[in-house]
Order: C-alpha cells, then sequence, then structure tokens
C-alpha cells in the first residue's frame, strides 16, 4: 500500500533554506521572471536536482482558501465504487465540483483531476484532502494548483 501524506503548517523560520528557494524558483518560473528551471534555480542559488526533488512538496499557505478553485490530482485503483467514495468526502466538506477527468486506467491504476471551488461554507481543505487519501484505493492525493 502506498504512503500516506501529512501536512504541516510550520512557521516560515522552521521550514529549510532549500525549500524556501524552491517556492520562490517557482514563483519566478510563474510570474515569467525566469526563462527556465535552470534560470530560476541559478537566479535562487539551488540545484536543478533540488528543485525537482522538493516541487511538487512544497506551495505557500494561504489562509484565503475561501471561494477559490483548487485542482486536486490523485492516483486510485480502478476499483468499482471509489470514485464516488471520493465525491462523496469533497461533498461531506461542501466543496462544489467544478471539473472531474479520469484517465484510462492502466495497470488497475488511474490518474484523477478534480478542480473544487471553496465556499465559506466549505471545511478544512487539509482535513478533506486527508480523508480522501484515507481511503483505500487512493494512492496520494496532492494540491496541482489554486487560483
Amino acid at each position: 500500500m502506498a504512503e500516506k501524506y501529512q501536512y504541516f503548517v510550520l512557521n516560515i523560520k522552521a521550514v529549510p533554506d532549500v525549500l524556501l528557494k524552491v517556492v520562490e524558483a517557482k514563483r519566478l518560473l510563474e510570474s515569467g521572471r525566469a526563462s527556465s528551471v535552470q534560470d530560476a534555480t541559478d537566479k535562487v542559488g539551488i540545484s536543478r536536482s533540488s528543485f525537482y526533488k522538493y516541487k511538487d512538496d512544497i506551495f505557500p499557505f494561504h489562509d484565503d482558501t475561501k471561494g477559490r478553485t483548487i485542482t486536486l490530482v490523485m492516483q486510485l485503483d480502478d476499483e468499482s465504487g471509489l470514485l464516488s467514495d471520493v465525491l462523496k468526502v469533497i461533498a461531506k466538506y461542501n466543496a462544489n465540483i467544478l471539473t472531474i477527468h479520469q484517465s484510462i486506467p492502466i495497470n488497475g491504476i488511474a490518474s484523477l483531476t478534480i478542480s473544487v471551488e471553496t465556499t465559506e461554507s466549505t471545511g478544512d481543505v487539509t482535513n478533506m484532502m486527508s480523508d480522501i487519501e484515507e481511503k483505500d484505493g487512493v494512492h496520494y492525493v496532492k494540491i496541482l494548483a489554486k487560483e
């Protein structure tokens, strides 16, 4: 069974410098102030391998998630009813589902991308992700994007 992820909120003083530089490199790329990963990593002073190692695991926390669109990507087993279970968790947290895209399963595993809109009545998104990950057959859940 795949390792389940846990999420923590840390004070910036507790975050290793390399991770903060990865966040800065991502910001440079998103803003267009860096033309490539190499350019961004050179500007912040880390290696490309450090960037690629951590880029999917660190992102800034924003308290203003209400009224935002969050795109989740997950990998899950091709089991009858599992998608329904995932959707029930999202409904339990009062998030509005905007889009769902599931790939054709390969070797019994499918990738799923779901965009949800959070509202004032939406519960804690981190808890929602943890509840999804606890479902048997769900390999991982990550935030792909926030708008």
